[in-house]
This record gives structure tokens, C-alpha cells and sequence, in this order.
């Protein structure tokens, strides 16, 4: 079976699949392509043009790939299938054989460049990426005018082909780090990448972990700071979020809008974040463990008030405490999975219906609600949605270790915790290591 005959049996199967015959320089071809990725009229404009220009210089139908595309020499059908499944045209030349690769008109298939959605900025460019990858390139070099900015070009996968573009600045990442993520990059490029699960399986990551290894951002200005801090960054065709590696447990309290304020508010947002973290982490457990092991360590008026404030709760703390931390993990994903004009709606009938009703049928005390609702908060002013969830998870482990063990497994769970975070390394990088660039002497 010739090309062409597999192309026909193929776009049986296919209606995507269009064969387009046309007349170029006095030889018949066909067009082949996918309808969704290309714009015909468009792109058959564009070879008359090509047309009447090869006919002016007296050139072959060969002539045309210069320029617009390349030549496919013995091309095989999975090489032409992959190059279309890549948004290209194939011009094949019905008596010769002949196969070209165009770089043909495409479909806009990009929403334009908007606001952030999943990250708020106050001062700084409020430019976020999208899907597109060109563009998103587009707007990093925007931001980052330096002869220094290098990038490799990768195609993932086999059966579904997925580019992707890793970013980096010569001379201020570590050549070891570097390194070692295009050597892991470049010996699994044949797997498919559908999503960041993938991505993580790729790249080596272990499955089971509660921290990434890489901070995804939407803002360019935390790419160009990434990279001017000697990081790396990748970036995959209709992902809208640039990846960071490495992640590093600074990069929950440290962003770059802050620099856009006096030092004073800066060192302060930091240390807000900072507090937040321990109360998230801390509050819950603390609660567990004086109420229910150790409320002799509590000055007395405190501790009768909060006696008072469980009178008819029929639960230990324990139960009581995973009880309202479980409805507002489930208000939490609710309110994120439902469209904007009602989520607001879900979190006022479960923050404020919800937890004024508990309290009257005496299911909860009025101080759990307080703490809760508290730690709730204290959770996303760190920065990055994948770190709080990261908090919200650990702090899970201090409650259960403080409702067995009181204010000493508290301890011992903040060690177990800060014993992993130790742990963690991404590329031979440590999470808790001190990052800074190598042309910075002071960090």
C-alpha cells in the first residue's frame, strides 16, 4: 500500500482527516492534513503565492519547501501521521512519491492573554500564560531580555505527541542541576504526558510524596525570576502554567510581587506567611491535646471555659475535630469545583449556616469553630495552591499524634515532619536548601 492509499483508508476512520487535490507548478498533489489544526483556504492562498513565485524564478515543485517547510525523504506512514498529529501539511506529489512537510496557516485555537485566575496580583503585570506554548514563550522573553535565556525543544510521548520547551538561563544554573534534568528529560521522551502525575512518573519523582518537586506558576514576572535566580523552568503545549524546578520550601513564603512594596512589608508578608503555616500545622493538634491529654498545662479560666463550651458535645476532641476539619475540606473542594456564581453562595451556607447550626445542636464547641475556621485561612496565605495543600495535609498527622500522645506527640510529630521535609530532594537539590544564584555571593 502506497502513502496515498493509507492516507484514503485512514481518513475513512478519521473525518478529521482531509485529501485536498490541487494543481501546483503543473503537477497535481494532494493536500493532507487535519481540519481542525489547519486553515485550508488560508493556507491554499499561501502556496499560490508560493506558486507564482516558483513559476517566476523558473523553480521545481521542490522549490516550495524551501522556506515553508521540509522535505520527507522515504517517509513511512507513522512519520507522516506524526507530522500532521504536529499541525503540519503534507504535500505529496501523486506520480513521484514525493512528500513534503509545510508549515501550513493554523486554526486559532489559543484563548488571548488574560488576568490570572488562580493567582491574585496587587502590584506587578497581571499578564498570565495560557495554553499556547509559542505565546507563552512569547511573553517570557518579554520579560526576559537577556542573550542568556536558552531553550530546548522536546516532543513527548508516542501516541499522544505533546511539546514542551525547558527554559534556562546560561551561566546562572548549576551545570549539575542542569544537567541532570535534561538527561531525564531527554530519556523519556517517549512517554505520554496527559498530565502533571505523568510529568512527575517521568521526570523520576516518586509517586507517594506530600511535596512537589516543582512550583507551577500562570505569572511571567515568577518565571523571569526563577530564571534570573538560575532555576529551571519547562513549559508544555496546552498547559497554561510554567513549571519551577526546583521547589524549595522558601518558595512557600517568598514572592516576587512582594519586592514591588517597601522592605518593611515585605520582611512582614514573609513573616505573616510564615505564622500562618504554624497555625495551620499547630492549631488543631494543640487543641486536641490540651483539651483531651494535657488540659492541666492550661491556666484554669481557660481551661473551664473551654470545659464549659463542651458541656453537651457527646464527642472526644478528637472526633470532634476531624468532624468539622473533614465538612470544611469538603466546603473547600466544593467551592473550587463549582462555578464562580455559586460558589460564593456554597461557602456562606457552609461557613456560616452550617457552622452556626453544629454549634446550636452541640455537635462542636464554639472554640473549635473559632480555631478551625482560623487555620482555614492561616492555610492559603502561603504561596501556591499545591503547598497549602501540603499544610493541610500534614497537620492531619500532628492531630492524630496529639490526640494519643498530648503536647509530646506534637513534638515528635513536628520532628517526623521536618525529618521528611529533610528528605526531599528534587535533582540532588535539597528542599530545605538555601537556593540562590551563582553569581550572588550573599543569596
Amino acid at each position: 500500500m502506497d502513502l496515498l492509499e493509507y492516507l484514503q483508508t485512514r481518513q475513512k476512520q478519521d473525518a478529521d482527516l482531509f485529501l485536498h487535490r490541487m494543481v501546483l507548478i503543473d503537477h497535481t498533489v494532494t493536500l493532507a492534513g487535519y481540519t481542525s489544526l489547519i486553515d485550508l483556504p488560508q493556507t491554499m492562498m499561501l502556496l499560490q503565492q508560493q506558486y507564482q513565485n516558483a513559476i517566476a524564478a523558473d523553480q521545481p515543485l521542490i522549490a516550495l519547501g524551501n522556506g515553508m517547510g521540509e522535505c520527507l525523504n522515504d517517509a513511512d506512514e507513522p512519520a507522516v501521521v506524526s507530522a500532521m498529529s504536529e499541525g503540519n501539511l503534507i504535500i505529496l506529489h501523486e506520480l513521484s512519491g514525493y512528500c513534503m512537510k509545510i508549515t501550513p496557516v493554523h486554526r486559532t485555537l489559543s484563548r488571548s492573554i488574560e488576568a490570572p485566575s488562580t493567582e491574585n496580583v496587587v502590584r506587578g503585570s497581571i499578564s498570565a500564560f495560557n495554553e499556547d506554548l509559542d505565546t507563552n514563550i512569547g511573553i517570557v522573553k518579554t520579560h526576559v531580555m537577556s542573550d542568556k535565556l536558552r531553550m530546548h525543544s522536546y516532543w513527548f510521548g508516542k501516541v499522544q505527541r505533546r511539546r514542551a520547551m525547558l527554559l534556562f538561563m546560561e551561566g546562572q544554573t548549576n551545570p549539575a542541576f542542569l544537567d541532570a534534568v535534561t538527561r531525564r528529560v531527554e530519556s523519556r521522551l517517549d512517554r505520554d504526558i496527559p498530565n502533571l502525575l505523568a510529568l512527575s512518573k517521568a521526570l523520576g519523582f516518586p509517586k507517594w510524596t506530600l511535596v512537589t518537586r516543582y512550583n507551577t506558576t500562570e505569572l511571567p514576572e515568577n518565571v523571569a525570576s526563577a530564571l534570573g535566580a538560575g532555576k529551571v523552568v519547562l513549559f508544555l503545549d496546552r498547559f497554561p502554567f510554567a513549571m519551577i524546578l526546583p521547589s524549595l520550601m522558601m518558595d512557600m513564603f517568598v514572592e516576587e510581587n512582594d519586592r514591588n512594596y517597601p522592605l518593611f512589608f515585605l520582611i512582614a508578608f514573609r513573616l505573616l506567611r510564615i505564622v500562618g503555616v504554624l497555625v495551620n500545622m499547630l492549631m488543631p493538634g494543640l487543641y486536641v491535646a490540651l483539651v483531651s491529654v494535657n488540659p492541666d498545662v492550661l491556666r484554669i479560666e481557660l481551661a473551664l471555659s473551654i470545659a464549659r463550651s463542651r458541656v453537651d458535645v457527646p464527642y472526644p476532641a478528637i472526633i470532634e475535630t476531624l468532624l468539622l476539619l473533614v465538612t470544611l475540606e469538603l466546603i473547600l473542594e466544593a467551592s473550587i469545583r463549582l462555578p464562580k456564581t455559586i460558589g460564593p453562595t456554597i461557602t456562606m451556607v457552609g461557613g456560616i449556616i452550617l457552622g452556626q447550626a453544629v454549634v446550636q445542636a452541640k455537635l462542636v464547641s464554639n472554640i473549635l469553630i473559632i480555631i478551625l475556621a482560623a487555620t482555614t485561612i492561616a492555610s492559603f496565605t502561603v504561596i501556591g495552591f499545591h503547598n497549602a495543600i501540603s499544610i493541610r495535609i500534614s497537620k492531619y498527622l500532628l492531630l492524630i499524634l496529639s490526640a494519643v500522645y498530648g503536647v509530646l506527640g506534637l513534638f515528635v510529630g513536628i520532628v517526623v515532619v521536618c525529618a521528611y521535609l529533610a528528605s526531599v530532594s528534587t535533582f540532588g537539590i535539597p528542599y530545605l536548601y538555601h537556593w540562590k544564584a551563582r553569581d550572588q555571593s550573599d543569596g
